[in-house]
């Protein structure tokens, strides 16, 4: 079988591609599945994309990547099966996703966030007026398959395919371990991971996080988006880095994972809760969508509405090593029951092989 991934973002970079599918694809190998995957997005272009302004170099990079995705879907015919992940192009109507319909090869489609609301990076908000509902609709409605990673985003990809996985985010166990003593009490670490399009969400704590860093002798990390800052607060702020990844996350004692009340929100998986929890580390985060789910509060994390809770809920953790232990070591047992690639596998495999079988 050969499948092909078009996919919005070179490999190894986005949170969405590297931790659902793309940590899948030697397991995939294995089996005798033969990959390509040809992003939209470019290195270079991926560099700069959510950087304020340089808005001409953008629009002439998705005017050449859009002329050139044309002709990858006529070379799809190649290929057994299609595997697209959240969209073929930023920007349009559904051109490509029709004629990618023509070349009459079964398609999985993978839907990650709530894609179909106008929504758009704060260095990209131009881009809100060009982005067209009707081409996520349209691969909803064509698609042999769909894999969602929330039951949010099931009930809405149910509404035009009756074909609907729901499979989350998943961690690779191997690559992610503990490595915490759990004895820290001169100056706990709380962090944070994200990029430039997300950190806007760590902004919600800064009145929490200026309270506790003038209650306790803490450190304050921020992992993607070097620039970030809280006035008043003190914060290590450093580039996110693939190479180095798991040994950064491993510093924190605590991790936060705050979000706003919003529809966008409910597409997400909870992949940042997972993160933390995989390394044992003991996670607060947001009570809705998928998070809770994901956490069970006060058993394998803590779920926070209210900056009260998370004031409350943070400082018991700095205050106890033995609960840090307890919640975290119940968060890594999670995620290996229940959000593991070696869990998971098999659920995408079958995906894949029952398209195959079908067409």
């Amino acid at each position: 079988m050969k499948v092909l991934f078009l996919i919005p973002y070179p490999k190894d970079k986005a949170p969405s591609q590297r931790l659902k599918f793309e940590q899948y694809f030697d397991i995939f190998e294995q089996q005798g599945i033969k990959i390509e995957f040809w992003p939209f997005f470019d290195k270079s272009a991926y560099r700069i994309i959510y950087q304020n302004g340089k808005y001409i170099k953008k629009i002439l990079h998705v005017l050449f990547r859009y002329i050139a995705r044309l002709k990858e879907i006529f070379r799809a015919r190649n290929f057994d099966v299609i595997y697209v992940h959240l969209e073929l192009a930023p920007i349009g109507p559904p051109l490509l996703e029709y004629l990618l319909s023509k070349t009459h090869r079964p398609i999985v489609y993978d839907i990650d966030d709530l894609v179909f609301l106008p929504h758009a990076s704060m260095a990209n908000r131009f881009m809100k007026s060009f982005r067209s509902r009707s081409r996520i609709d349209f691969l909803l409605k064509t698609s042999s398959h769909v894999i969602v990673c929330t039951e949010h985003l099931k009930k809405y990809a149910l509404q035009y395919n009756d074909r609907v996985t729901n499979i989350s985010s998943t961690i690779n166990t191997v690559t992610y371990f503990v490595n915490n003593p759990y004895t820290n009490q001169k100056q706990v670490c709380i962090g944070w991971s994200g990029s430039h399009s997300t950190s806007l969400y760590l902004h919600l704590l800064d009145k929490v996080l200026l309270e506790i860093q003038e209650k306790y002798n803490i450190r304050i990390k921020v992992i993607g988006d070097v620039g970030f800052s809280i006035p008043g607060v003190d914060i290590d702020a450093q580039e996110w880095c693939l190479q180095t990844e798991v040994k950064d996350l491993q510093e924190l004692d605590i991790g936060v994972y705050p979000l706003s009340d919003e529809e966008w929100v409910l597409g997400k998986s909870g992949l940042k809760a997972l993160q933390y929890m995989a390394l044992g580390i003991p996670t607060v985060a947001q009570s809705i969508g998928a998070n809770s789910e994901i956490i069970k509060d006060g058993v394998n994390g803590f779920l926070a509405n209210s900056e009260k809770e998370w004031l409350k809920k943070i400082s018991l953790l700095i205050e106890s090593p033995e609960l840090r232990k307890k919640i975290g070591l119940a968060g890594r047992k999670t995620v290996e029951e229940k959000y593991s690639v070696e869990v998971n596998a098999s659920r995408y495999l079958e995906v894949l092989h029952s398209v195959y079988e079908r067409r």
